[in-house]
């Protein structure tokens, strides 16, 4: 077996009195390609900054074989004291290497490379970092949060990027689907130490479940034996107290195990509280545009939102989902066409650049407001360190000023704060970033059971396959289509990729006109348009006389004292066949738009 490039062993690090990692070890080979996953504050980040050789450790040893290059980057680069981006990129790059990959690499992640770095949004300045750790082709990268603050295209550009490349990498991501793509191995940080899996991401939650299984049964066997341990100290430790010191001690270490196990498995509570119901009908957009100058945001946007439904917003940076959700929210008054908004409407929204957070405050009145030390959840109230121990914050944290939070604290004090606020319209920015993947679990979950409606933008492709009935695509030139279905559905629907239909826009757009008139004449219907244009009328009215039908049965003043199941049940049919007609509707009504844009240029 070759020697790794990289070994870390037996790493050990303590922040104040904790032990942030207790004997950790990391190995990477040429090529290879390992995913590092953990919860939130398990080290993660920490390890890689050892890796990296940024941190010494407190003990353990870090080798590095001679002449390999390794880059870092980080969740938050550091730009500054560069004139331009294209000089931070060239700073990165060995010397007397060619910077034509460097200036490539930009032009590619949508850079000039002239932009000052001051100026630079979040997303730009990630790119800017990628250009330059993937510039050189380093032996071993080692990314920390590669796909933060990126869009679709630009995660889904990385991941092809990275496929190409020899580099051993070594990656710590929130996305399933970029780890399941890139991963060969699996490092799972748990407690300070490193667990190794031999196979990619896709195989870890599995693995770690039976992991952590294990641990419950021995947990139980501990539970017995410290219950024997402690009928002995009650009958038999005081005839024999100074022989059995010896066993006393090691009673009072299984109780340390103990709590530390419970510790370490404890789990993230996410309850959202609930506002009184909206009407079935939650919004409804007709014909809505809006411009700022010649830009058009949003162009004759019609949709309408029924009460459960989960809306998943995609689509490039810059492309409109932040105006298209203040217009459906009400924020922003449309320039033409009209917006609904349904009875009762509360909105509790999560904001992706937590502005919310005062940076001087305390969790405890983040939470609570700083009127009291209680939070209202639903229907009841929680003492707030009760309920910071749902999103696992420790209770000596409630003085804790904002500012020394991680990302993922942050993340996690946002979504307490979001739940915490009684609505029926949930309006999640970017939920996912910085949250490790067990709380993305249950954060799936609470989506799933949250009784209201969800308007959700994210560049997570497995989340939105997991929670989103419907997905928003930004289009371009203010367009967005509704698709059924998650993300992966949206693909199959479009039968193209995420940057595909605008590449042949570009590319239309470049042809000479009389070159473009042919070629625009030369469309035509695709067999699965033309059959959806033939099939769609008659899967419309079906479904309207079910609707008739079932408008027909609730109706019934009697129904809900005699069988309130049964009106239950027939009042979500109702809402399933709304949802599914509006979707049909719009996808008829785009494709007979299509088929007479066609026949007017075929003439």
């Amino acid at each position: 077996m070759a020697a790794p490039l990289l070994l870390l062993q037996n790493i050990k690090l303590a922040i104040g009195s904790t032990d942030l990692l207790d004997g950790a070890e990391l190995s990477v080979g040429a090529g290879e390609r390992l995913c590092l996953v953990g919860r939130n504050g398990s080290g993660k980040s920490t390890l890689l900054k050892v890796a990296a050789g940024l941190i010494q450790p407190d003990g353990g040893e870090r080798f590095a074989q001679p002449g390999a290059t390794i880059r870092y980057l980080p969740q938050e680069p550091d730009l500054s004291g560069f004139a331009t981006v294209t000089d931070y990129v060239e700073a990165g790059l060995i010397s007397g290497e060619d910077p034509t990959r460097a200036r490539h690499l930009l032009r590619e992640l949508g850079l000039t490379g002239d932009e000052n770095p001051s100026t630079l949004s979040g997303g730009e300045a990630r790119r800017a970092a990628l250009a330059r750790v993937l510039a050189p082709s380093p032996d071993i990268l080692l990314l920390d949060e590669p796909t933060n603050h990126l869009d679709l295209p630009a995660i889904e550009w990385l991941e092809s990027e990275l496929k190409g490349m020899r580099s051993a990498l070594v990656v710590i991501s929130h996305d399933r689907r970029f780890l399941q793509t890139l991963s060969r191995a699996t490092v799972w940080l748990d407690r300070g130490r490193a667990r190794r899996l031999e196979q990619g991401f896709a195989a870890y939650e599995a693995w770690r479940d039976e992991l952590l299984a294990q641990e419950e049964r021995d947990r139980h066997k501990l539970d017995r034996r410290i219950a024997m341990e402690l009928d002995w100290v009650r009958h038999g430790v005081s005839g024999r107290r100074k022989r059995n010191q010896g066993r006393l001690a090691r009673l009072g270490e299984m109780r340390r195990e103990r709590r530390e196990q419970l510790r370490a498995t404890g789990n993230v509570v996410l309850n959202a509280s609930h506002a009184a119901n909206a009407g079935t009908r939650v919004i409804e957009a007709k014909s809505v545009s809006k411009s700022y100058g010649d830009a058009a945001i949003v162009t004759s946007f019609s949709t309408r939102i029924l009460r459960g439904d989960r809306i998943g917003i995609v689509g490039r940076n810059g492309a409109g989902k932040t105006t298209l959700i203040k217009l459906l929210t009400g924020r922003l008054p449309p320039d033409s066409g009209e917006i609904f908004l349904g009875a009762n409407l509360a909105i509790a929204e999560l904001d992706q650049t937590r502005a919310l957070l005062d940076s001087d405050a305390t969790l405890s009145s983040v939470l609570t407001g700083g009127s009291s030390d209680t939070v209202q959840v639903g229907d009841q109230k929680k003492h707030v360190v009760s309920y910071m121990k749902d999103f696992l914050f420790l209770p000596e944290q409630a003085r804790t000023p904002v500012r020394v939070l991680s990302g993922g604290e942050r993340a996690r004090l946002l979504l307490a704060k979001a739940l915490a606020t009684p609505s029926n319209l949930l309006v999640l920015d970017e939920p996912t970033n910085d949250l490790d993947l067990e709380t993305l679990d249950l954060l799936e979950e609470m989506i799933a059971d949250y009784p209201g409606t969800a308007l959700i933008v994210s560049h997570d492709r497995d989340f939105l396959d997991r929670v989103a009935t419907s997905v928003l695509m930004a289009e371009g030139q203010g367009r967005f289509i509704e698709y059924a279905g998650g993300y992966s559905d949206m693909l199959t629907q479009r039968g193209e990729g995420v940057t595909a239909r605008e590449a042949k826009a570009a590319a239309k757009a470049a042809q000479p006109p009389k070159e473009r008139r042919k070629s625009e004449t030369r469309r035509k219907l695709s067999f699965g348009e033309k059959h959806a244009l033939e099939t769609l009328p008659a899967r419309m009215a079906g479904l309207s006389a079910e609707m008739e039908r079932l408008r027909t049965a609730l109706a019934d003043p009697a129904l809900y004292a005699k069988d309130p199941k049964r009106f239950s049940v027939l009042s979500k049919e109702l809402s399933t066949a709304e949802a599914e007609l509006a979707v049909s509707e719009e996808r008829w009504l785009e494709l007979e738009l299509l088929r007479e844009e066609i026949e007017g240029g075929a003439v």
